[in-house]
């Protein structure tokens, strides 16, 4: 596995399509979550808001999102008709990301992670 110092050395490495893909997700959580901090984590892109909040990566015919398990199974019903496991969901590369969903389970992490640090 490559190691990358930062999320711009990260999509760096992938082919041109793949990198505005990216790049996108990128900007359009950056505009959801403006308070959040990035990084690399489990070497890949990483936003923080009181601890991870939600992680993305590239593959070959992929991106994909890791919003943890506990959004997977909160939003079954949104995720039907993509890829899933425990803690990730498949977006196929050759469709267009579905941002209104992108977004709600960005929302839903937020929501979970400010009511862990209102507990602490």
């Amino acid at each position: 596995m490559e190691k990358h110092n930062n999320v711009d050395e990260y999509i760096a490495s992938f082919p041109a399509e793949t990198q505005k893909i990216l790049q996108q997700l990128r900007e359009d959580l950056q505009h959801m979550v403006p308070e959040a901090k990035e990084k690399i984590s489990y070497a890949i892109p990483t936003f923080t808001l009181n601890g991870n909040l939600i992680h993305f990566a590239g593959y070959k015919n992929h991106v994909g999102l890791y919003p943890g398990s506990k959004a997977i199974e909160v939003l079954a019903d949104d995720l039907k008709g993509y890829n899933t496991s425990k803690g990730t969901i498949q977006f196929p590369i050759d469709h267009p990301l579905p941002m209104d969903l992108i977004r709600k389970i960005v929302d839903f992490c937020v929501t979970q992670n400010l009511a862990k640090a209102r507990k602490k």
